[in-house]
């Protein structure tokens, strides 16, 4: 079996379902999880998904990444128009590195429009809701097979 696609969340999507459901909608977090392990499994990979509100556990987790896992789907939600060092990490993975969002931040607050996520990520799926997530593993998945490939 190959290497997992590390899906990893920033703070406050704990609160997915319950924070701002007119922004980010009404699914919860354990239900995108189950979502992007099922769409992982058609592609023939596993997931680790994981969240937390820490920065610094974020780029733990990328390190983790880097040595144990075949991509990255990241949702670092406010970190990524704030984090250098997530973006820094990012770039240090050498992996492909996929960038999600449920709701679409060109469309909110001004500060939301950059993202230093972005800079380092190969795509970014933005405003798609929770089929986002599905989105984005297709595309990691993808990545790796033509990574693999070429």
């Amino acid at each position: 079996m190959p290497k997992p696609i590390y899906i990893l969340n920033g703070p406050n999507l704990n609160l997915l379902g319950k924070r701002e459901p007119d922004i980010y909608g009404t699914t919860s977090l354990a239900e995108l999880e189950a979502l992007s392990i099922a769409r992982a499994k058609t592609g023939g990979f596993s997931v680790v998904f994981r969240q937390t509100n820490r920065e610094g556990e974020i780029v733990e987790w990328l390190h983790e990444a880097r040595d144990n896992g075949a991509a990255v789907v990241i949702n670092a939600a406010g970190y990524s128009h704030t984090s250098v060092a997530i973006h820094d990490a990012l770039k240090a993975v050498d992996l492909p590195v996929v960038e999600v969002h449920l709701s679409n931040v060109h469309r909110r607050e001004a500060f939301r429009h950059h993202s230093y996520v972005s800079a380092a990520a190969d795509g970014v799926i933005i405003g798609l809701g929770p089929h986002g997530y599905e989105l984005a593993v297709d595309a990691a998945v993808a990545l790796v097979k033509t990574r693999n490939t070429a």
